[in-house]
């Protein structure tokens, strides 16, 4: 998009000054680059993904009516991203009873996951669909996308059943994420789903007091 703002010339001289304004468009005019996606909703997408041996179509409806989380890595076949992973799934059942799904997403193709998962005992242990994004239209959805490398950063969403992100975050290359703490932080949401006007302290653990913030408690913390 262009938009011309006019300007009066120098005295002495004639006509006007115009400068062209380029603006970055990105889906469209009411959006900017790098917005902050939470409470928003998660956009429309359709990929193939690898589960069980089985090569399956999941899109955003698959995900409406429960808690998913959004898992994203680099890259198959390399160092840190297996040890997420294999932690990830050592907790699955636990999530599983929770009503969570897991949908891990990389810039792979679903022939790719199928490779790595035959091949790799810490990989073979997942049992989600493991959601082949190759176009990075997945990982664009959520501003997740490595500029100039067409890999996914490596990130973490948390999605409630109304299919609105109600946690996020990234991390560097190098530092791996902690599947005990994304399980305390998916409780906390559930908890204050389930409890509206109570909010979780830091380190709530499952059991443990919540805050009901009011005017009396102002101060008294």
């Amino acid at each position: 998009m262009k938009r011309r703002r006019h300007w009066a010339a120098h005295p002495g001289e004639r006509g006007d000054l115009t400068v062209e304004i380029h603006t970055v468009h990105h889906r469209d005019s009411t959006e900017e680059l790098n917005m902050n996606l939470m409470n928003t909703t998660i956009r429309p997408f359709k990929a193939t993904a690898f589960k069980n041996g089985e090569f399956v179509d999941v899109t955003e409806e698959d995900v409406k009516g429960k808690w998913a989380i959004f898992f994203f890595y680099p890259a198959d076949f390399t160092f840190v991203c297996p040890t997420e992973l294999g932690d990830l799934a050592d907790h699955y059942e636990e999530l599983q009873k929770l009503g969570v799904e897991v949908f891990s997403v990389s810039c792979d193709t679903h022939f790719v996951h199928k490779a790595w998962h035959e091949s790799s005992e810490t990989i073979g242990k997942i049992k989600w669909p493991m959601l082949g994004d190759p176009a990075g239209e997945i990982a664009n959805n959520f501003e997740n996308m490595r500029e100039g490398e067409g890999v996914a950063d490596r990130a973490t969403y948390l999605i409630d059943p109304e299919g609105t992100i109600q946690f996020y975050e990234k991390t560097a290359e190098g530092i791996g994420r902690n599947a005990e703490e994304l399980m305390r932080k998916v409780k906390a949401a559930q908890y204050i789903a389930a409890h509206p006007g109570e909010v979780c302290p830091a380190k709530w653990e499952e059991g443990a007091d919540t805050l009901s913030p009011s005017i009396d408690l102002v101060g008294k913390i």
